[in-house]
């Protein structure tokens, strides 16, 4: 794999065409990471049912751990630098301009 943009994707695409069973490597990591956000959910949903929100310290270092792995996530599907990304890249980061008073600034 190569991180700059102009071959990031030609990188990817060796990968999957070219590599032997790259294609399984690659599909087997990204159904790997959906599957762990599946599971992150229904841990969460299992702390509201039995109101785990209670004790704070522990809810919010688990909300932030929540965002720091979204944000690991976002990273690695940006990483690619095709359409989808790039363009997933551009919705989030004006998503992020929304953000009362820093927002434009944390664009920029």
């Amino acid at each position: 794999y190569t991180s700059d943009t102009a071959t990031a994707f030609n990188s990817v695409t060796h990968i999957c065409r070219d590599v032997n069973y790259g294609w399984l490597l690659r599909y087997m990591h990204a159904n790997g990471a959906s599957m762990f956000f599946i599971c992150l959910y229904l841990h969460v949903g299992r702390g509201l049912y039995y109101g785990s929100y209670t004790y704070t310290e522990t809810w919010n270092m688990g909300v932030f751990l929540l965002f720091a792995v979204m944000a690991t996530a976002f990273m690695g599907y940006v990483l690619p630098w095709g359409q989808m990304s790039f363009w997933g890249a551009t919705v989030i980061t004006n998503l992020l301009s929304a953000i009362p008073y820093i927002g434009t600034d944390i664009v920029e």
